[in-house]
């Protein structure tokens, strides 16, 4: 089986073309082929499969982001994995429907709209998605706090079960639960310990995604991610788009963000007509066969 190991801004993943392969437990492809000491190495697995007419945008998409983490549990949405599937889909042609700006692609979060810039050699270097507008509704993202109802935001609101009183957090789902925690100093933050408390804490009943933020200005940030199902990643796009989300919500920041991860920069903008657009790179780093049935 062919494979291609891809990163955006550090967030790295091994992609296979399932318009040509028929995966059939993808979730133990992922946690074979995703392992960096056994296997290829990456934060997971991600397919770009054909379009599903059951899904939203089926007419206009060229391809289907399937998304697994390294644990095998399936994913909603990835910001940097969309952007390395558009670079995949278009530098190998695959499929049969148009791949030019903007670019379509499913996901099981909705259909997605990215739009591209080329190098001097005809092929995807950044990548722009419009990630859709960021639920906040504490029932939609989910997150379950006392005193906090279905519909109601979660701004800088104590975290409670024995966190520390500091510990006031901001919710957001931008397709997949997000908690943004901000603090002074990064270097003192022990991400091994605090990462998975926060990920399988009681407050968030599916789990969730950490970030812990730095702020550098009115337009700047810097951020350690701590991912469900993968832990620590070099960047999370959709992290990326929820932490300044957060920053404008609670004054922080503007709505026009620089967020730099420990992979690289991501620019997010929260425009007034209330979508999300992330634009970052993508890049193919080499392709190989992977010796085990999928």
């Amino acid at each position: 089986m062919r494979f291609t190991k891809m990163h955006g801004a550090g967030n790295d993943y091994v992609y296979v073309d399932a318009f040509a392969h028929a995966i059939h437990d993808p979730a133990a492809l992922a946690r074979r082929i995703a392992d960096r000491h056994t296997g290829v190495g990456g934060d997971g697995l991600i397919l770009a499969a054909p379009p599903d007419p059951a899904l939203p945008g089926y007419e206009a998409a060229s391809a289907r982001m399937v998304m697994f983490n390294i644990d095998g549990s399936e994913g909603a949405m990835c910001g940097n994995g969309i952007r390395c599937v558009c670079k995949l889909v278009h530098d190998h042609d695959l499929g049969d429907r148009p791949t030019a700006s903007p670019m379509v692609i499913q996901t099981a979060s909705g259909a997605r709209s990215l739009a591209y810039t080329l190098d001097g050699r005809g092929k995807v270097a950044t990548v722009t998605v419009d990630m859709g507008p960021p639920q906040l509704a504490a029932g939609d993202i989910p997150v379950q706090l006392d005193g906090v109802g279905p519909a109601d935001h979660v701004i800088d609101h104590p975290l409670g079960g024995g966190a520390s009183p500091q510990d006031l957090v901001t919710c957001v789902s931008m397709g997949n639960p997000h908690v943004v925690l901000w603090r002074d100093d990064l270097a003192a933050i022990d991400l091994p310990r605090v990462g998975p408390a926060m990920e399988s804490h009681p407050a968030f009943p599916d789990r969730v995604n950490a970030h812990f933020v730095q702020k550098l200005g009115e337009d700047r940030v810097r951020v350690l991610h701590w991912e469900r199902g993968s832990g620590p990643t070099q960047a999370c796009g959709t992290g990326a788009c929820a932490v300044a989300v957060a920053g404008a919500l609670t004054g922080r920041t503007g709505r026009r963000v620089a967020v730099e991860t420990p992979g690289g920069e991501l620019g997010i903008d929260w425009t007034e007509r209330g979508a999300v657009l992330m634009t970052g790179p993508a890049v193919e780093v080499f392709q190989g066969d992977w010796p085990d049935p999928a």
